[in-house]
């Protein structure tokens, strides 16, 4: 292994990402939504291409506005589905993500030619790449602090998650115990729906130029579902769906270098390997946590005491 700070910078990225990732898919899981996320994370594709057509340029505004307004329409898609339709909510999910999913690649075929937004790169992501695009955050005549582009973006989007379940964490833990209680109180759960999955959406592209859209889904869900193994306390949930993305960013990364180094094995990517470790650790938690196989306990997740 020849470690540089070119491998603190992937670290980095991705560990802001798994942290910006497991904050809203804590509250999908809650809501036993969590494919909702693999759904908006597929739907954002069109959002992204029209968003670029529309307005001729990348810049992360209109891409941001862009996959925003993609997933709230995947949401609302598939309640009008669901409702209307009578179909089940998951077969929902998979006619409307899987048709705006061809819509949105058929939309990037189309750009391809005129700008750099390649099918593979949203996909899978490009996290070794990152470092090679730095900004200068603080700068002396001695000293100088520089960091990727994607921290910055997805740093920022992190904190717009913190910022958003801060101001409406009781409303957003109210609608997703007891979305009929919720009503009688006055937080109107669907509109904490609908800015859940703005969430979502927002994250998801954020974290398209680091990891693609296939890892996120394994961020937004392995690391609630792995801390739901451990823990039926909602604080615990999140502190403990936070350091199981920590570790899995940070292992993963190492993992992806030593690896292949000790087995003879390919090279591998970054992102890829920070999904398969997020997934080791579910097994750990799954056979030896409280909920585990080999240690069954009996337990059900429960609103907290000062919201019921």
């Amino acid at each position: 292994m020849n470690w540089t700070v070119n491998d603190l910078h992937i670290i980095l990225v991705g560990t802001l990402c798994a942290v910006a990732c497991a904050l809203p898919g804590t509250f999908l899981l809650l809501r036993r939504m969590s494919m909702m996320g693999d759904a908006i994370s597929h739907a954002v594709l069109p959002g992204l291409a029209l968003a670029f057509l529309i307005s001729g340029t990348r810049t992360s505004f209109w891409m941001f506005f862009g996959a925003a307004v993609a997933g709230v329409l995947t949401a609302l898609f598939t309640q009008w589905i669901t409702r209307f339709g009578k179909v089940e909510r998951g077969a929902a999910m998979g006619i409307v993500f899987t048709t705006l999913f061809a819509v949105g690649l058929i939309l990037i075929k189309q750009t391809a030619d005129h700008v750099d937004l390649d099918a593979g790169c949203v996909l899978y992501g490009a996290l070794e790449y990152t470092p090679l695009n730095l900004v200068t955050l603080f700068e002396n005549d001695t000293f100088i602090v520089q960091v990727p582009k994607a921290a910055v973006v997805i740093g920022a989007t992190l904190l717009f998650n913190i910022l958003i379940l801060g101001l409406f964490f009781k409303e957003f833990t109210m609608a997703s115990f007891d979305p009929s209680l919720a009503q009688t109180q006055g937080f109107r759960p669907m509109l904490m729906h609908y800015l859940l999955m703005t969430m979502v959406a927002v994250t998801t592209v954020a974290a398209f130029e680091a990891v693609g859209s296939i890892i996120v889904i394994a961020m937004l869900i392995v690391p609630p579902a792995t801390a739901y193994l451990l823990t039926r306390r909602l604080s615990l949930l999140i502190a403990f769906s936070i350091v199981v993305a920590v570790l899995s960013a940070v292992l993963g990364h190492l993992s992806s270098q030593a690896l292949p180094y000790f087995l003879g094995l390919p090279e591998t990517t970054s992102s890829g390997m920070m999904a398969t470790t997020a997934g080791c650790l579910f097994l750990l938690a799954w056979l030896f946590g409280p909920e585990g196989l080999l240690k069954k306990k009996s337990g059900k997740l429960e609103m907290p005491e000062e919201l019921s």
